[in-house]
């Protein structure tokens, strides 16, 4: 009996690799954790940019307010006050905004929005600052704004 199992195991026919089934099974399996997976990481992304674009707007809200200090209250007319001085003001301490050339983007690559007075604000005297947001398009509910929706 010895022998006789011997020669089964040297009568079998040894493969290597994969089958059809086994390669098929692998990427059906890859495929259902993509589909678990990509969906999250995009809106990771999303809103990584969002909170991006708020630390922005609080940032030049920040500057805003310096610039207000500088000048008896008295917030900017434009962004650009905040990076050079607007004229012939000699309580001008700028700039306010550091590492920029020109008026700050949202990071869709769109300007700020800034207006002075603010009508949306619910402090009284304030400006508004916002992004249009992922659409690009003001007025629309993904801006992303220095005011809280009433």
């Amino acid at each position: 009996m010895q022998t006789i199992r011997t020669r089964v195991k040297d009568n079998r026919v040894r493969r290597s690799g994969f089958t059809l089934m086994e390669v098929l099974l692998v990427l059906a399996i890859l495929v259902v954790i993509m589909g678990l997976v990509l969906p999250n990481l995009i809106g990771a992304s999303k809103k990584g940019y969002i909170r991006a674009a708020r630390v922005t707007i609080g940032g030049v809200e920040s500057a805003c307010e310096m610039y207000a200090m500088d000048h008896d209250g008295e917030f900017p007319n434009s962004l650009d006050a905040l990076i050079s001085n607007p004229g012939s003001s000699n309580k001008w301490k700028g700039p306010y905004l550091k590492d920029s050339s020109s008026a700050p983007s949202d990071p869709w690559g769109m300007p700020l929005q800034y207006s002075y007075p603010g009508q949306r604000h619910a402090t009284p005297d304030r400006p508004d600052i916002w992004s249009s947001g992922p659409d690009k398009q003001s007025n629309t509910d993904d801006d992303i704004n220095n005011w809280t929706k009433a």
